[in-house]
């Protein structure tokens, strides 16, 4: 690890003449900014999974060809600790680039990234002073409150591993998408290594009759601000008020430290609001449809009206299926034993005709509620989530 960082710092040293931002040129601690989808969004999820690995319990493998985004709005404010249970507060803004960066995360960068080796980040933009409070050199005894942004796609942007002809980028902007899956799913459950596939007793659902091979293309319409991120750079300082990190970013005197924007990619394959739950996809693969050549195709339309407390594919009830071992602790448990899959929405109450800014109706907005808890701080840190579009708080 301590080599990983070592590379790191070289390569963000020799980069800073090219990328720096600010008014004047400060001898105190300077910050670059990043941006990763971590070593997921590179390879993607295996099954079976090598061990320690993440995977679908479902039994799919996951590989992406583009995972892209739009980055904007990085900020810096004082004060991170303003409120211990209210992550949103924070003091006066004092630092800010402006993108936006459209990025394809799928593709990594030069940078070493912070979960480690195997994993890759882009350089962003680097801050030499507080370019919103008269250009003052940061001060290494302070913490700085941190936040970014993701935004719909937009033509304005500065391309980073993408081209701005992209047709994917396209029909981003063209759709109003802040972030977009391309990829294939492969169902590999009777793969050798692999558990064998279970579901709850007086589960009836033929699993042979679902594609076992989807192609995705997932846009997702929910422009969100992250905001007061926790910082694992800070470990082993407590966080507050029991958060798992303390919050903000603390600069070096004379050096550089990173601060990494961090978009993970599970997030809108998840079974509860509750964070890193287990992901699944056998009820996106239910809702595939085959075009002229054969293919089975997945695509957020398909989501719309589809109620994610009971999936079925065509009229027979979908059943839970997992393909990892279960029953016991560390190991995937059923989160009922109905005879049907259905997730589960916290405290958010399930109404096909309600509000969204209430309710979730579908599972289009099921998906849309996990998918805008993805943007982190440097690799875990998790933000205060400000939502830009008709959703539940």
């Amino acid at each position: 690890m301590k080599r990983s960082l070592i590379i790191e710092a070289a390569i963000a040293i020799a980069l800073l003449p090219l990328i720096s931002c600010g008014g004047s040129s400060s001898n105190g601690g300077k910050i670059q900014f990043t941006a990763s989808g971590e070593v997921l969004a590179l390879g993607g999820y295996g099954f079976p999974p090598a061990s320690g690995a993440v995977a679908f319990v479902d039994g799919w493998e996951i590989r992406f060809t583009k995972f892209l985004t739009t980055i904007d709005k990085i900020k810096l404010y004082t004060n991170p600790d303003s409120s211990p249970t209210d992550q949103s507060q924070v003091g006066s803004l004092v630092a800010e680039v402006d993108g936006p960066w459209a990025i394809d995360l799928h593709k990594g960068g030069p940078l070493v990234g912070k979960g480690g080796t195997d994993e890759k980040a882009y350089p962003i933009a680097v801050l030499d002073n507080q370019n919103k409070n008269g250009a003052n050199s940061f001060d290494p005894a302070t913490r700085y409150a941190f936040g970014f942004d993701l935004i719909p796609a937009t033509a304005s942007a500065t391309f980073l591993q993408l081209q701005s002809n992209d047709p994917d980028y396209q029909d981003m902007i063209s759709n109003g998408y802040v972030v977009l899956y391309v990829g294939t799913a492969t169902w590999l459950g009777n793969g050798t290594g692999g558990a064998a596939c279970t579901s709850p007793p007086g589960s009836s659902f033929d699993f042979t009759t679902l594609p076992q091979v989807v192609n995705f293309k997932l846009g997702f319409k929910t422009p969100t601000t992250y905001l007061n991120c926790q910082n694992p750079d800070n470990d082993p300082a407590l966080g507050i008020g029991g958060e798992d990190h303390q919050r903000g970013i603390q600069v070096q005197a004379n050096n550089t430290v990173v601060a990494q924007v961090t978009v993970h990619t599970d997030h809108p394959f998840w079974e509860s609001f509750v964070h890193d739950s287990p992901a699944h996809f056998d009820q996106l693969a239910a809702l595939a449809t085959k075009d002229a050549s054969g293919n089975y195709n997945v695509t957020m339309q398909a989501t719309l009206g589809v109620d994610y407390t009971h999936f079925k594919f065509g009229s027979a009830d979908l059943a839970w299926r997992s393909c990892v071992p279960t029953g016991g602790q560390g190991q995937y448990n059923f989160p009922n034993q109905n005879p049907y899959m259905g997730f589960v929405s916290g405290n958010i109450p399930h109404n096909p005709s309600g509000d969204p800014t209430t309710s979730i109706r579908d599972y289009n907005d099921y998906m849309y509620y996990n998918q805008s808890t993805q943007g982190h701080l440097n690799s875990d840190g998790l933000c205060f989530v400000q939502r830009h579009y008709p959703s539940h708080p």
